[in-house]
């Protein structure tokens, strides 16, 4: 390799205070579950933000966590958020002497953002640009996990505080950031600024040649401001041809498109000359789809989720940590895989399936721990590990198991 490979990202980067005990059908839960969409309550799987939920219930957010959680601290603290927890994996999956991995992104000037700090060092991932903005608190994210939802598949409530976020800027991205070969945009429906400025960032980051690639999250702000219409990710749906990767799961891909089922969501995508497109669906099949412009061609179809991962936990449930962070792992692992195959081949005749395999590896280890960040013990821990993973998976899928 000539030259190393830059990837820059930004997007939501919080702490992420882990609750693993909680009952989605507890009274205690159900007292402030929703009753209707966007009206400030609790629903499983979604995102509600701290100031909706105290105007929804009329308590205070200290009480309310009081109750559901039962008093109890947190399993874990861990690094949250699309935007850092992808860019993460992506930094623990390529080699430092030939890759830069950057995270660009504001804090407040509290003890959250002090120990994000401590955390993210013991990472590969760069954090130059992830520096503090606002007086605001750091934003966090109580994550309240049932691994007994759905059938034990596991899901989780998200209640999340935006804090510093509604500070960071476009601005603060400076040039550096589209100095990269690959541009990234994480979760950027909880940095406010950056979602409504999301079209004018990819068009200069298309001029400069960059590499696009934007992985959502549930957009609270537009669904409560507009409950029941389309939310807004980029201006107009001829701006979509500026997102070379969109990356989301099915309750965002129905959202953002107006449509009522999977399939529909992806064909909309599709029509509105996306390039490459992955729709995740818990654990549930995936969809995907490549207009052969970045990676090779690959017609709308869908694929499994490992079933390795499926098999762990029926004959050991005990292995089970929380799904915390799949969506966001799985993205990462995907841009990894991007990252690499830019390296060593051309535009346009990368391997979607290989890309994938690196998500679906990404994805189903982070099932195995609490949290989306896993912390190595030693450089390149987690790459031995998920390489075993995404070469079964590559056997699943070619042997049709």
């Amino acid at each position: 390799m000539s030259r190393k490979i830059s990837v820059s990202g930004t997007g939501c980067a919080l702490a992420d205070y882990l609750y693993t005990d909680v009952r989605f059908n507890s009274p205690e839960f159900l007292k402030f579950a929703s009753l209707e969409t966007g009206d400030g309550g609790l629903t499983p799987g979604r995102l509600v933000f701290t100031e909706e939920l105290e105007r929804f219930s009329g308590v205070p957010y200290a009480e309310i966590s009081q109750q559901i959680t039962g008093g109890k601290s947190p399993a874990a603290i861990n690094i949250g958020g699309p935007g850092v927890v992808s860019l993460i994996n992506a930094s623990q999956l390529l080699p430092e002497e030939d890759f830069d991995v950057h995270f660009f992104g504001g804090t407040g000037r509290d003890e959250t953002a002090q120990w994000i700090e401590k955390l993210v060092r013991k990472t590969p991932l760069n954090t130059d640009h992830y520096t503090p903005v606002s007086d605001k608190r750091t934003p966090f994210t109580d994550v309240l996990s049932d691994t007994t939802y759905d059938n034990n598949h596991g899901e989780r409530t998200f209640i999340n505080n935006i804090g510093a976020a509604w500070d960071y800027l476009p601005e603060h991205l400076g040039d550096s950031f589209f100095e990269s070969d690959i541009v990234c945009f994480g979760g950027t429906a909880l940095v406010p600024q950056i979602h409504d400025n999301l079209t004018a960032l990819l068009t200069r980051a298309r001029e400069k040649g960059c590499i696009t690639v934007v992985n959502t999250v549930f957009d609270f702000r537009n669904e409560k401001k507009n409950p029941g219409t389309p939310w807004p990710l980029v201006d107009t749906p001829a701006s979509y041809h500026l997102i070379d990767l969109l990356i989301m799961d099915c309750e965002e891909s129905l959202k953002i498109s107006g449509m009522e089922s999977i399939g529909e969501a992806a064909q909309y995508f599709v029509d509105q000359n996306i390039k490459t497109l992955v729709i995740t669906n818990g654990a549930q099949d995936f969809y995907l789809f490549s207009n052969g412009e970045l990676f090779e061609n690959y017609a709308l179809n869908h694929l499994p989720v490992s079933g390795k991962v499926r098999a762990d936990f029926l004959q050991n449930p005990a292995l089970k940590g929380d799904t915390t962070g799949c969506g966001d792992n799985f993205a990462g692992g995907i841009i990894a895989s991007l990252a690499r195959q830019i390296a060593t081949s051309k535009i346009g005749e990368l391997s979607l399936t290989e890309a994938v395999a690196w998500g679906v590896a990404s994805g189903g280890f982070t099932c195995y721990y609490l949290g989306g960040t896993y912390i190595e013990q030693q450089r390149g821990e987690k790459l031995t590990i998920l390489e075993s993973f995404k070469n079964q998976y590559l056997h699943q899928i070619s042997s049709g198991e």
